[in-house]
């Protein structure tokens, strides 16, 4: 298996959808997972307020000294704000609240755009030798997830099953193209992510006719079923395929990470 560190470089994915309850976060934690669990070295970066990301891979509130807050805004050492959990080859930059007011701290500075992506590219994150970095981005096209997208070599669009879904992408695809234009030359969207499928409903089957019809090849092969475990997990502060390996959203994530491993593989080829 190639690993795509060979390149010498991360390979950096913001997890974006303006809208909440999508599965984004759900989507980082059990994706980042998967690829550790493949043998790859994965640093999720929290930059949700609410922190969910961070309690999903069990880092408690008050283990949370130093944030994506201090990542962006202040000068600190990597080694501070970086934290290993109890999952191998996982790692992780948490939030909590102190990031709901750098949105407004981020407009005061000249370079607001590019802070995460700065912050990303010090000499030193070479050391650590991720794979692959994961923005849990909030559910919003603020100054956070602008900043998410201009550190990001592509973006992963998590789209439920549901009536409108479709619809919700359209501002998100202007905002990508949008800095494409201004900021990064560079992205690329990763590809789209049916998540909560129920393959006996029908809604669920027209959204993915739908979305494969319109989006053709940016959308991932694999699915992520409704499934409870997936549920469940977070409020065990694990991901699911620690909390329950032979389900099948463990699976499915399994299934999903090698599908991204691949399109990558081929991509440097």
């Amino acid at each position: 298996m190639l690993d795509i560190n060979q390149t010498g470089k991360s390979k950096v994915i913001a997890v974006a959808n303006q809208k909440g309850g999508v599965g984004k976060t759900t989507t980082t934690i059990n994706l980042g997972a998967a690829l550790a669990e493949l043998g790859h070295k994965i640093l999720v970066v929290d930059l949700d307020p609410q922190g969910n990301a961070s309690t999903g891979i069990g880092i408690e509130p008050n283990e949370r000294e130093l944030t994506t807050y201090d990542l962006i805004l202040g000068e600190v050492d990597l080694n501070d704000v970086i934290q290993s959990t109890e999952f191998e080859n996982l790692s992780i930059v948490p939030a909590n609240t102190d990031l709901s007011s750098a949105d407004i701290e981020l407009y005061s500075n000249e370079k607001r755009s590019f802070l995460l992506h700065d912050s990303l590219r010090q000499a030193a994150m070479s050391e650590f030798g991720f794979d692959y970095i994961l923005i849990d981005c909030p559910p919003s096209l603020n100054l956070l997830t602008v900043n998410a997208m201009v550190a990001s070599d592509s973006v992963l669009i998590p789209l439920q099953s549901e009536f409108f879904a479709l619809e919700g992408l359209s501002q998100l695809m202007l905002t990508i193209r949008e800095i494409r234009q201004t900021a990064n030359s560079s992205l690329r969207i990763e590809g789209v992510l049916l998540t909560m499928y129920d393959g006996r409903n029908n809604l669920s089957q027209q959204v993915e006719n739908d979305a494969r019809e319109n989006l053709q090849d940016l959308v991932f092969k694999t699915v992520i079923p409704r499934n409870v475990r997936v549920s469940e997990a977070p409020s065990f502060a694990q991901p699911v395929l620690n909390y329950d390996s032979a389900s099948k959203g463990s699976q499915a994530y399994r299934d999903l990470a090698v599908e991204l491993h691949e399109r990558n593989q081929h991509a440097n080829a």
